[in-house]
């Protein structure tokens, strides 16, 4: 018998004000899977992590991380249940150094030996962070910043990691770095739900896919299967870059 989903959404509903932003979205990641959602701007996206880790409120639906609902929790418990999330924008504390949003990302957590453990294993990952460590972490460049922020949502030791685009206004080179990063996070055992614009690096990484579509999902599948759908690309997605 397949195991229960680690993360479980089914028929959530957002709404902004008058403006229904996610209509139904039904969907699930299993453990050590990696899932991506993908689709055009304003499709929902976002709007669907930000729900996850309650910072947006549903309007309907439900959400279950392992078993227990989240829906409408504040924040900081999804956390402590083992849910980070790594923003769109980074959101990093700019004037604070880059040790100090690090030990932030580990706040929830009373296990001192395992957070300094982490700690090693970060640099390990990002090597740079390492010589940054008192640099304040809005001197840093946004590749730099985007490795930050990624380092401190795992400094939370997430059971699910919410990736809400990684890549985004970051150079060509270290986009390459951290999606390699990502790829041995999910040979670690990471389970992430990934939401990213570079279609192809996100389904070359990604097990299974959601195709979101004006607040609904229009398709889902193996990602490789989706990778090769022509109709997807010119339907849902433009042309992947």
């Amino acid at each position: 018998m397949p195991s229960a989903p680690l993360l479980q959404v089914e028929d959530l509903q957002v709404n902004f004000g008058a403006v229904r932003a996610l209509k139904s979205i039904s969907l699930d990641v299993h453990a050590g899977e990696v899932v991506a959602l993908v689709g055009a701007n304003g499709a929902g996206k976002s709007t669907t992590l930000r729900t996850i880790s309650g910072l947006s409120r549903p309007r309907g639906g439900r959400i279950s991380f392992d078993g227990k609902s989240i829906a409408g929790m504040a924040p900081s418990k999804i956390v402590r249940l083992g849910v980070a999330q790594c923003p769109e924008g980074r959101r990093l504390f700019g004037g604070l150094t880059v040790a100090d949003n690090l030990r932030l990302g580990a706040c929830t957590r009373t296990d001192k030996d395992a957070v300094a453990s982490d700690s090693e294993r970060m640099f390990g990952l990002f090597p740079i962070l390492k010589q940054r460590l008192k640099q304040l972490a809005g001197t840093l460049s946004g590749g730099e910043q985007q490795q930050l922020a990624l380092a401190r949502a795992l400094m939370a030791a997430p059971r699910l990691l919410l990736l809400d685009e990684p890549s985004l206004g970051v150079a060509p080179l270290l986009v390459r770095h951290i999606f390699s990063a990502l790829a041995e996070l999910k040979l670690q055992g990471m389970t992430m739900l990934l939401v990213e614009q570079n279609i192809k690096l996100a389904l070359d990484l990604a097990d299974r896919a959601y195709v979101l579509r004006t607040g609904q999902v229009a398709l889902s599948g193996l990602s490789a299967e989706l990778r090769d759908s022509e109709r997807v690309a010119q339907a849902y997605l433009g042309a992947a870059t």
